[in-house]
Protein backbone atom coordinates (compact mmCIF):
# COMPACT_ATOMS: atom_id res chain seq x y z
CA UNK A 1 0.00 0.00 0.00
CA UNK A 2 2.37 2.45 0.98
CA UNK A 3 4.43 1.63 -2.25
CA UNK A 4 0.87 2.62 -4.09
CA UNK A 5 1.02 5.62 -2.62
CA UNK A 6 4.43 6.92 -2.95
CA UNK A 7 4.43 5.97 -6.70
CA UNK A 8 1.00 8.73 -7.17
CA UNK A 9 3.33 11.30 -9.60
CA UNK A 10 2.56 15.02 -8.24
CA UNK A 11 -0.91 16.94 -9.93
CA UNK A 12 -2.42 13.19 -10.16
CA UNK A 13 -4.81 15.09 -7.87
CA UNK A 14 -6.06 17.29 -9.65
CA UNK A 15 -5.79 14.97 -12.77
CA UNK A 16 -8.21 12.95 -11.06
CA UNK A 17 -10.57 15.20 -9.86
CA UNK A 18 -10.72 16.46 -13.46
CA UNK A 19 -11.49 13.00 -15.16
CA UNK A 20 -14.35 12.88 -12.44
CA UNK A 21 -16.01 16.09 -13.32
CA UNK A 22 -15.90 15.18 -16.99
CA UNK A 23 -17.22 11.83 -16.42
CA UNK A 24 -20.17 13.18 -14.59
CA UNK A 25 -20.63 15.71 -17.06
CA UNK A 26 -21.18 13.23 -19.87
CA UNK A 27 -22.95 11.26 -17.39
CA UNK A 28 -25.76 14.04 -17.26
CA UNK A 29 -25.64 14.72 -20.84
CA UNK A 30 -26.33 11.34 -21.52
CA UNK A 31 -29.14 11.62 -19.19
CA UNK A 32 -30.49 14.45 -20.53
CA UNK A 33 -29.91 13.21 -24.47
CA UNK A 34 -32.35 10.14 -23.26
CA UNK A 35 -34.91 12.54 -21.61
CA UNK A 36 -34.81 14.64 -24.86
CA UNK A 37 -35.20 11.57 -26.79
CA UNK A 38 -37.96 9.59 -25.01
CA UNK A 39 -39.91 13.10 -24.64
CA UNK A 40 -39.62 13.34 -28.83
CA UNK A 41 -41.16 9.92 -29.13
CA UNK A 42 -43.93 10.36 -26.69
CA UNK A 43 -44.77 13.27 -28.56
CA UNK A 44 -44.44 11.35 -32.02
CA UNK A 45 -46.41 8.35 -30.59
CA UNK A 46 -49.37 11.01 -29.27
CA UNK A 47 -49.64 13.05 -32.80
CA UNK A 48 -49.47 9.99 -34.78
CA UNK A 49 -52.39 9.26 -32.85
CA UNK A 50 -54.26 12.09 -33.30
CA UNK A 51 -53.71 12.04 -36.90
CA UNK A 52 -54.91 8.58 -37.01
CA UNK A 53 -58.22 9.87 -34.58
CA UNK A 54 -59.07 12.31 -36.95
CA UNK A 55 -58.31 11.05 -40.64
CA UNK A 56 -59.83 7.16 -39.71
CA UNK A 57 -62.19 7.61 -36.98
CA UNK A 58 -60.53 5.46 -34.87
CA UNK A 59 -62.15 5.44 -31.47
CA UNK A 60 -60.45 5.82 -28.00
CA UNK A 61 -60.62 2.42 -27.45
CA UNK A 62 -57.66 1.86 -30.09
CA UNK A 63 -55.40 3.04 -26.87
CA UNK A 64 -55.90 0.17 -24.43
CA UNK A 65 -55.22 -2.12 -27.47
CA UNK A 66 -51.93 -0.75 -28.78
CA UNK A 67 -51.11 -0.47 -25.19
CA UNK A 68 -51.74 -3.91 -24.80
CA UNK A 69 -49.99 -5.16 -28.19
CA UNK A 70 -46.82 -2.67 -27.33
CA UNK A 71 -46.33 -4.05 -24.07
CA UNK A 72 -46.22 -7.35 -25.55
CA UNK A 73 -43.78 -6.23 -27.70
CA UNK A 74 -41.34 -4.32 -25.72
CA UNK A 75 -42.48 -6.14 -22.05
CA UNK A 76 -38.85 -4.81 -20.39
CA UNK A 77 -40.15 -1.18 -21.29
CA UNK A 78 -42.04 1.07 -18.99
CA UNK A 79 -44.35 4.07 -19.80
CA UNK A 80 -46.97 2.33 -22.29
CA UNK A 81 -50.10 2.10 -20.17
CA UNK A 82 -52.99 3.00 -21.52
CA UNK A 83 -52.82 6.10 -19.44
CA UNK A 84 -49.30 7.30 -20.49
CA UNK A 85 -50.50 6.98 -24.05
CA UNK A 86 -53.46 9.13 -23.09
CA UNK A 87 -51.11 11.04 -21.82
CA UNK A 88 -49.07 11.42 -25.20
CA UNK A 89 -52.11 12.22 -27.19
CA UNK A 90 -52.77 14.59 -24.92
CA UNK A 91 -49.11 16.18 -24.91
CA UNK A 92 -48.99 16.19 -28.83
CA UNK A 93 -52.59 18.53 -28.61
CA UNK A 94 -50.59 20.78 -26.14
CA UNK A 95 -47.71 21.41 -28.10
CA UNK A 96 -48.55 21.24 -31.34
CA UNK A 97 -45.67 23.78 -32.63
CA UNK A 98 -42.60 21.74 -32.91
CA UNK A 99 -40.12 24.43 -32.77
CA UNK A 100 -41.07 25.42 -29.52
CA UNK A 101 -41.08 21.37 -28.62
CA UNK A 102 -37.73 20.94 -29.77
CA UNK A 103 -36.39 24.23 -28.28
CA UNK A 104 -37.92 23.71 -24.71
CA UNK A 105 -40.60 21.20 -24.03
CA UNK A 106 -38.43 18.18 -24.73
CA UNK A 107 -35.51 19.53 -22.07
CA UNK A 108 -38.41 18.98 -19.85
CA UNK A 109 -38.58 15.54 -17.65
CA UNK A 110 -41.82 13.60 -18.36
CA UNK A 111 -43.22 13.76 -15.55
CA UNK A 112 -43.38 17.71 -15.32
CA UNK A 113 -44.84 17.59 -18.41
CA UNK A 114 -47.28 15.38 -17.50
CA UNK A 115 -48.19 18.15 -14.74
CA UNK A 116 -48.28 20.76 -17.11
CA UNK A 117 -50.53 18.97 -19.39
CA UNK A 118 -52.94 18.46 -15.66
CA UNK A 119 -52.82 21.20 -14.24
CA UNK A 120 -52.30 24.00 -16.86
CA UNK A 121 -54.94 24.46 -19.56
CA UNK A 122 -54.04 27.76 -20.76
CA UNK A 123 -51.57 27.40 -23.94
CA UNK A 124 -49.97 30.83 -22.58
CA UNK A 125 -49.73 29.88 -19.06
CA UNK A 126 -48.50 26.29 -19.66
CA UNK A 127 -45.33 28.03 -21.72
CA UNK A 128 -44.85 30.22 -18.95
CA UNK A 129 -44.63 27.44 -16.13
CA UNK A 130 -42.67 25.61 -18.62
CA UNK A 131 -40.27 28.42 -19.20
CA UNK A 132 -39.65 29.19 -15.65
CA UNK A 133 -39.44 25.41 -14.37
CA UNK A 134 -36.55 25.16 -16.96
CA UNK A 135 -34.52 28.45 -15.94
CA UNK A 136 -35.40 27.92 -12.45
CA UNK A 137 -34.64 23.84 -12.36
CA UNK A 138 -37.59 23.43 -10.73
CA UNK A 139 -38.14 20.00 -9.21
CA UNK A 140 -41.90 18.29 -10.28
CA UNK A 141 -42.94 18.99 -6.64
CA UNK A 142 -41.30 22.45 -6.61
CA UNK A 143 -43.72 22.87 -10.40
CA UNK A 144 -46.85 21.83 -8.77
CA UNK A 145 -46.17 24.42 -5.72
CA UNK A 146 -45.91 27.15 -8.04
CA UNK A 147 -48.81 26.34 -10.28
CA UNK A 148 -51.18 25.88 -7.63
CA UNK A 149 -50.41 29.01 -6.12
CA UNK A 150 -50.82 30.92 -8.96
CA UNK A 151 -47.53 31.94 -9.57
CA UNK A 152 -47.71 33.59 -13.24
CA UNK A 153 -50.70 35.88 -11.87
CA UNK A 154 -48.15 37.61 -9.01
CA UNK A 155 -44.75 37.37 -10.62
CA UNK A 156 -43.35 40.67 -11.04
CA UNK A 157 -46.64 42.25 -9.67
CA UNK A 158 -45.05 44.45 -6.64
CA UNK A 159 -44.95 48.21 -7.12
CA UNK A 160 -41.49 49.40 -7.41
CA UNK A 161 -39.32 52.28 -9.26
CA UNK A 162 -36.91 49.91 -10.59
CA UNK A 163 -37.43 51.37 -13.65
CA UNK A 164 -36.29 54.71 -12.33
CA UNK A 165 -34.04 54.11 -10.17
CA UNK A 166 -32.21 50.84 -11.61
CA UNK A 167 -29.90 50.63 -14.75
CA UNK A 168 -31.50 48.70 -17.39
CA UNK A 169 -31.61 45.38 -17.78
CA UNK A 170 -31.18 45.10 -14.09
CA UNK A 171 -34.35 47.06 -13.00
CA UNK A 172 -36.42 44.20 -15.78
CA UNK A 173 -34.53 41.49 -13.70
CA UNK A 174 -35.53 42.91 -10.63
CA UNK A 175 -39.21 43.91 -11.56
CA UNK A 176 -39.39 40.11 -12.59
CA UNK A 177 -37.97 38.66 -9.13
CA UNK A 178 -40.61 40.64 -6.92
CA UNK A 179 -44.35 39.42 -6.41
CA UNK A 180 -47.49 40.45 -5.37
CA UNK A 181 -49.12 39.05 -3.11
CA UNK A 182 -46.60 36.97 -1.19
CA UNK A 183 -47.86 33.82 -0.10
CA UNK A 184 -47.23 32.71 2.89
CA UNK A 185 -49.83 29.80 3.73
CA UNK A 186 -47.43 27.50 5.50
CA UNK A 187 -47.80 30.43 8.22
CA UNK A 188 -51.20 30.12 10.62
CA UNK A 189 -51.19 33.34 12.60
CA UNK A 190 -53.94 35.59 14.21
CA UNK A 191 -55.19 38.21 12.34
CA UNK A 192 -53.59 41.36 14.80
CA UNK A 193 -50.45 39.36 14.81
CA UNK A 194 -47.50 41.84 15.21
CA UNK A 195 -44.46 41.99 12.82
CA UNK A 196 -42.05 40.02 14.97
CA UNK A 197 -44.67 37.29 15.29
CA UNK A 198 -44.56 36.89 11.53
CA UNK A 199 -40.65 37.33 11.13
CA UNK A 200 -40.60 34.43 13.68
CA UNK A 201 -42.66 32.52 11.64
CA UNK A 202 -40.70 32.88 8.39
CA UNK A 203 -37.55 31.72 10.25
CA UNK A 204 -39.21 28.86 11.20
CA UNK A 205 -40.30 27.99 8.04
CA UNK A 206 -37.03 29.33 6.19
CA UNK A 207 -37.08 26.93 3.58
CA UNK A 208 -40.61 27.14 2.63
CA UNK A 209 -40.07 31.17 3.06
CA UNK A 210 -37.13 30.99 0.43
CA UNK A 211 -39.36 29.03 -2.22
CA UNK A 212 -41.83 31.53 -2.32
CA UNK A 213 -38.98 34.47 -2.05
CA UNK A 214 -37.85 32.36 -5.46
CA UNK A 215 -34.43 31.26 -6.85
CA UNK A 216 -31.41 33.37 -5.91
CA UNK A 217 -32.01 34.30 -2.69
CA UNK A 218 -29.96 33.96 -0.03
CA UNK A 219 -30.69 34.28 3.66
CA UNK A 220 -28.00 36.64 5.19
CA UNK A 221 -29.95 37.53 9.11
CA UNK A 222 -32.71 38.66 10.80
CA UNK A 223 -32.72 41.58 13.01
CA UNK A 224 -29.17 42.31 11.18
CA UNK A 225 -27.50 45.05 13.25
CA UNK A 226 -26.56 48.06 11.71
CA UNK A 227 -24.42 50.82 13.68
CA UNK A 228 -25.61 54.67 12.04
CA UNK A 229 -23.65 57.47 14.27
CA UNK A 230 -23.22 55.76 17.15
CA UNK A 231 -26.96 54.11 17.38
CA UNK A 232 -27.94 50.65 16.59
CA UNK A 233 -30.66 49.72 13.95
CA UNK A 234 -31.96 46.70 13.05
CA UNK A 235 -32.90 45.27 9.72
CA UNK A 236 -36.04 43.20 9.81
CA UNK A 237 -34.33 40.82 7.36
CA UNK A 238 -31.08 40.64 5.26
CA UNK A 239 -30.84 38.86 1.96
CA UNK A 240 -28.41 38.74 -1.02
CA UNK A 241 -29.35 37.86 -4.15
CA UNK A 242 -27.11 35.75 -6.30
CA UNK A 243 -28.31 37.19 -9.80
CA UNK A 244 -29.03 40.65 -9.09
CA UNK A 245 -25.77 40.77 -6.92
CA UNK A 246 -26.85 42.63 -4.88
CA UNK A 247 -28.44 42.87 -0.74
CA UNK A 248 -32.14 42.88 -0.82
CA UNK A 249 -33.54 44.58 2.49
CA UNK A 250 -37.16 43.57 3.59
CA UNK A 251 -39.24 45.65 6.09
CA UNK A 252 -42.35 43.22 7.85
CA UNK A 253 -45.45 45.41 8.27
CA UNK A 254 -48.55 43.82 10.06
CA UNK A 255 -50.56 46.35 8.72
CA UNK A 256 -51.40 48.52 5.88
CA UNK A 257 -49.07 50.28 3.96
CA UNK A 258 -47.87 53.74 5.32
CA UNK A 259 -46.17 56.60 3.41
CA UNK A 260 -43.80 57.26 5.76
CA UNK A 261 -42.30 53.74 5.24
CA UNK A 262 -40.66 54.25 2.43
CA UNK A 263 -38.37 57.31 4.44
CA UNK A 264 -37.24 54.34 6.83
CA UNK A 265 -36.48 51.48 4.46
CA UNK A 266 -34.57 54.57 2.07
CA UNK A 267 -32.35 55.03 5.44
CA UNK A 268 -31.96 51.38 5.89
CA UNK A 269 -31.00 51.08 1.94
CA UNK A 270 -28.14 53.88 2.12
CA UNK A 271 -26.69 52.48 5.42
CA UNK A 272 -26.39 49.35 3.63
CA UNK A 273 -24.80 49.96 0.78
CA UNK A 274 -22.18 52.30 2.65
CA UNK A 275 -21.71 49.80 5.38
CA UNK A 276 -22.42 46.29 3.34
CA UNK A 277 -22.02 47.12 -0.14
CA UNK A 278 -18.96 45.63 -1.74
CA UNK A 279 -17.69 47.67 -4.47
CA UNK A 280 -18.47 45.22 -7.05
CA UNK A 281 -22.33 44.61 -6.14
CA UNK A 282 -25.02 46.35 -7.67
CA UNK A 283 -27.15 48.85 -5.53
CA UNK A 284 -29.46 47.20 -2.31
CA UNK A 285 -32.66 46.79 -3.22
CA UNK A 286 -36.12 47.13 -0.63
CA UNK A 287 -38.96 45.01 -0.13
CA UNK A 288 -41.93 46.41 1.88
CA UNK A 289 -44.00 43.54 2.80
CA UNK A 290 -47.39 44.62 4.32
CA UNK A 291 -50.94 43.13 5.08
CA UNK A 292 -52.84 45.63 2.55
CA UNK A 293 -52.37 48.90 0.58
CA UNK A 294 -53.39 51.48 -1.81
CA UNK A 295 -52.05 50.83 -4.77
CA UNK A 296 -52.51 55.01 -5.18
CA UNK A 297 -50.54 56.09 -1.82
CA UNK A 298 -47.95 53.86 -2.70
CA UNK A 299 -46.91 55.34 -6.32
CA UNK A 300 -47.35 58.66 -4.77
CA UNK A 301 -44.93 57.50 -2.12
CA UNK A 302 -42.10 56.28 -4.32
CA UNK A 303 -42.27 58.75 -6.98
CA UNK A 304 -39.49 61.04 -5.71
CA UNK A 305 -37.54 58.12 -3.88
CA UNK A 306 -34.12 57.72 -4.91
CA UNK A 307 -33.29 54.21 -3.70
CA UNK A 308 -34.93 51.21 -5.59
CA UNK A 309 -37.73 50.26 -3.52
CA UNK A 310 -40.99 47.67 -3.82
CA UNK A 311 -44.11 47.19 -2.15
CA UNK A 312 -46.16 44.18 -2.31
CA UNK A 313 -48.53 42.59 0.04
CA UNK A 314 -48.81 39.34 1.73
CA UNK A 315 -51.29 36.53 2.65
CA UNK A 316 -50.86 34.21 5.50
CA UNK A 317 -53.11 32.04 7.05
CA UNK A 318 -55.64 32.74 9.84
CA UNK A 319 -55.79 31.44 13.15
CA UNK A 320 -59.41 31.28 14.69
CA UNK A 321 -59.88 33.46 17.90
CA UNK A 322 -59.50 31.57 21.33
CA UNK A 323 -63.21 32.52 21.99
CA UNK A 324 -63.99 30.46 19.02
CA UNK A 325 -61.44 27.37 19.72
CA UNK A 326 -62.95 27.34 23.37
CA UNK A 327 -66.69 26.61 21.49
CA UNK A 328 -65.45 23.70 19.17
CA UNK A 329 -66.45 20.24 20.05
CA UNK A 330 -63.28 17.78 21.19
CA UNK A 331 -62.77 14.57 19.59
CA UNK A 332 -64.39 12.96 22.44
CA UNK A 333 -67.44 15.51 22.07
CA UNK A 334 -67.73 14.08 18.46
CA UNK A 335 -67.32 10.60 18.99
CA UNK A 336 -69.99 10.73 21.96
CA UNK A 337 -72.96 12.98 19.84
CA UNK A 338 -72.01 10.09 16.88
CA UNK A 339 -72.92 6.75 19.22
CA UNK A 340 -71.19 3.48 18.59
CA UNK A 341 -73.81 2.65 15.85
CA UNK A 342 -72.52 5.91 14.05
CA UNK A 343 -68.40 4.80 13.85
CA UNK A 344 -66.82 6.18 11.01
CA UNK A 345 -65.25 4.26 8.79
CA UNK A 346 -60.77 4.52 9.00
CA UNK A 347 -60.27 1.77 6.46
Amino acid sequence: MSELKAAVPAGYADFLAEIKQRIQTAQLRASLAVNRELVLLYWGIGRDILARQEKDGWGTKVIERLAKDLHSAFPEMRGLSPRNLGYMKAFAEAWPEEVILQQLVAKLPWGHNVRLIEQVKDPAQRLWYAEQALANGWSRNILVIQIEGGLHRRQGKAITNFERTLPSPQSDLAQQLLKDPYNFDFLTLSADAHEREVERGLLMHLRSFLLELGIGFSFVGSQYPLAVAGEDYKLDLLFYHLRLRCFVVIDLKAGPFKPEYTGKMNFYLSAVDDLLKHPSDQPSIGLILCKSKKELVVEYALRNTLTPLGVAEFRHLEALPERLRENLPTVEDIEAELGPSDEIDKD
